[in-house]
This record gives structure tokens, sequence and C-alpha cells, in this order.
């Protein structure tokens, strides 16, 4: 299984970026994609995440509004559109996946099974 993240980068406070996760090795439509993110010094956040088979998606807090989760069935992608950049977003992004059923009832709580390597965002301000 391979999770590839793709779309960081540096770019100032009220900007847009979009992340891309392209995925192999796995039922892409059996499964849940989304994203984590770790700033220095802090602990790991999940931020959103889609459930492919039915396009439920799941957003924390601090990102709703903001950013929006969407697929490409066609491509085994998933897109994180991120708009109204604020410094406190950067961090390392990665891409998870875990089975759609565990995330659907566990949500992030269970831990996911398939991490990518990751994607620098940087905010300034």
């Amino acid at each position: 299984v391979q999770l590839v993240e793709s779309g960081g980068g540096l770019v100032q406070a009220g900007g847009s970026l979009r992340l891309s996760c392209t995925v192999s090795g796995l039922s892409f439509d059996y499964y849940a994609i989304g994203w984590f993110r770790q700033a220095p010094g802090k602990e790991r956040e999940g931020v959103s995440y889609i459930i492919i088979g039915d396009g439920r998606t799941y957003y924390a807090d601090s990102v709703k509004g903001r950013f929006t989760i969407s697929s490409d069935n066609a491509k085994n992608t998933v897109y994180l559109q991120m708009n109204s950049l604020k410094p406190e977003d950067t961090a390392v992004y990665y891409c998870v996946a875990d089975r759609a059923a565990l995330v659907a009832a566990y949500g992030f709580s269970y831990g996911m099974d398939y991490w990518g390597k990751g994607t620098l965002v940087t905010v300034s301000s």
C-alpha cells in the first residue's frame, strides 16, 4: 500500500493550497481516506476524512468552513482544498487510510492503518 502526498508549500495567511493524496495497493472504494497534521511541539491532529463509498465527510472544528475534502475515484486520489489559511495551520500533513467500516464507527480515534510520508505546509503571517 502506498499513499503519496503532494501540494504542500509556503503560502501567506489568507491564501489557499490544495493537497493531493494518490493511493495504490488497496481497494479504494472500501476505504476512508483522510488527513492528519502535526505541528512542531504539538500533538498530532485528525483534520478531515472522506468515506469513499458514500462520500461522508468529517472535519475537525479547527478547519470546518475553511477546508474541503473530495475524491476522484477514477484516479484513486483524495484532495484537501485549504482556504483562508492561518499561521496555526502550519504543520506536516499526512495522508491516512483505513477500512471504511472502522472509520465510520470510530472516526480517527481508532487509529489509521496506512500513512503517507507527509507534506509540509507553512503559512506565514
